[in-house]
């Protein structure tokens, strides 16, 4: 009789304690004065055993920044495939005689979000290899393939001229950015050069030397005028050596893709003295060459490093291939309510703007977040495999590279990150010491501390489902 009750006091806590401990744990942290005025919205299920774990706020909207990634991209993989191709194409018009286009130059964006100046070199070597040493004509860009738009609904104007906020283009190259970098010597002497080197933009330095710097040395573009000028201010001190680098967006990158190509094919020795322009494809074009990239590669750095600019392609993209040219963001969000009903949720429950999350108008819930990594690990468990490993892992990469070391979350959790002002959000993956795997999304608004502070606590509500 002592055995058979020995036997049920050692059994009995393997089923109900960890439970318990769960929930005492996670209702413990999040009664913490930071959430007296700050709001967070939880919700946790334990995708092995098929149960809710723990919710909070679940239903409440919030705004989910670059959470909303997850549903782009879920979406995405849903409705273009892994397999579809950003394709940009070089072509000509009119006739190649004696080494010379007596014609016209096309390049035909697709909204590849990955488009860079190697890519670049690839097309001029192309021209090159034609034979063309001389072009009597045009160089122009057909951006038809989107609408005129170049910023997301609800992006914030003072974002400018940061990267997190790309202008828009069906051509982009380079996430439509340039890199400035400023060299000064023990002698004083500055250098600045821009990567990469183009006469796009004008370099304005109104910098000074003193005995005792005064003032930090700031880059920014002239937003407000929407120019291309960068502006160099600041003081920097006599005898110290210093290097600042600092990358910003370019306004109009249709224009930054067409001056970066012609100044390539001058430095290739093809003469060209024609005009930079936009116009669509006309009949009698000839294709010359084409480059292509699959969703799938797209998709990783997308979400990995919580790319803007391919977020919002990848949202046009949705919206060609159900409702052709011009893509908006708007017939995208189409195919996002479908996916929205495919959960089991109702689109007008919801509201969205953009696919990045940078739109301040966007509005989701945790429960939403979650019921999509739900739907994919029971319905669509191919794509939820690719999905799951797009997500940053935690303290290997992406955005989460630095996070959860020396845990259990550590190379375990895979997770999207998300984070404007006062908001800070985490929805993923990640599997427990008995081999449970866990959705969950947590959602922190209205913060007025360092995001540090919310990104803490999320680490913790983690450790607690690793540990689990």
């Amino acid at each position: 009789m002592k055995l058979k009750l020995f036997l049920f006091v050692l059994l009995t806590p393997a089923f109900i304690f960890p439970q318990i401990t769960v929930n005492e744990s996670l209702d413990k942290l999040l009664s913490e004065p930071f959430f007296d005025t700050t709001i967070i919205a939880v919700d946790i299920f334990n995708l092995t055993k098929g149960e809710s774990v723990f919710r909070k706020n679940n239903s409440l909207l919030m705004r989910p920044a670059s959470n909303m990634k997850v549903i782009t991209t879920a979406t995405a993989l849903l409705y273009l495939g892994s397999d579809y191709k950003f394709s940009t194409g070089l072509y000509y018009e009119g006739k190649i005689e004696n080494s010379e286009l007596n014609g016209n130059l096309f390049i035909k964006g697709a909204c590849d979000p990955d488009f860079t100046s190697e890519d670049l070199n690839g097309f001029a070597e192309v021209i090159k290899n034609s034979g063309i040493k001389e072009i009597n004509g045009n160089l122009y860009a057909d951006v038809s393939f989107k609408d005129s738009l170049f910023w997301g609904s609800g992006w914030m104007w003072d974002d400018d001229p940061s990267t997190d906020a790309p202008y828009l283009s069906a051509l982009n190259i380079n996430d439509n950015c340039i890199t400035i970098i400023i060299e000064i010597d023990e002698s004083g002497e500055v250098q600045i050069i821009s990567e990469p080197k183009t006469n796009y933009i004008k370099i304005s330095n109104y910098l000074k030397i003193s005995n005792e710097a005064k003032r930090n040395i700031t880059i920014t573009r002239d937003f407000l005028n929407r120019t291309n000028e960068i502006l160099i201010k600041g003081e920097y001190q006599r005898g110290k050596k210093r290097k600042i680098t600092t990358t910003l967006n370019i306004f109009n990158p249709t224009f930054y893709f067409l001056t970066l190509l012609k100044e390539k094919l001058t430095s290739e020795g093809i003469a060209f003295r024609g005009k930079l322009d936009t116009l669509s494809l006309t009949d009698n074009v000839v294709s010359i060459f084409n480059l292509d990239r699959e969703f799938g590669e797209v998709l990783v750095n997308l979400n990995k490093t919580s790319d803007n600019l391919s977020a919002e392609m990848t949202l046009l993209a949705l919206g060609y291939k159900y409702f052709k040219e011009p893509a908006t963001a708007g017939n995208g969000l189409r195919m996002v309510d479908s996916l929205i009903v495919k959960c089991g949720f109702i689109p007008k429950n919801y509201r969205m703007e953009d696919g990045s999350g940078v739109s301040h108008y966007t509005l989701v819930s945790a429960e939403l977040l979650l019921g999509i990594l739900k739907y994919f690990y029971y319905s669509q468990p191919e794509l939820q495999i690719i999905l799951e490993n797009s997500f940053p892992n935690a303290g290997v990469d992406g955005s989460l590279k630095s996070r959860m070391r020396g845990t259990l979350a550590e190379n375990n959790l895979r997770a999207k990150t998300g984070t404007l002002s006062g908001v800070s959000c985490l929805s993923g993956y990640v599997t427990g010491q008995s081999g449970d795997k866990y959705a969950f999304s947590i959602m922190i608004q209205n913060h007025v501390a360092k995001s540090s502070r919310a990104v803490d606590y999320q680490n913790k509500v983690c450790e607690i489902l690793a540990n689990y």
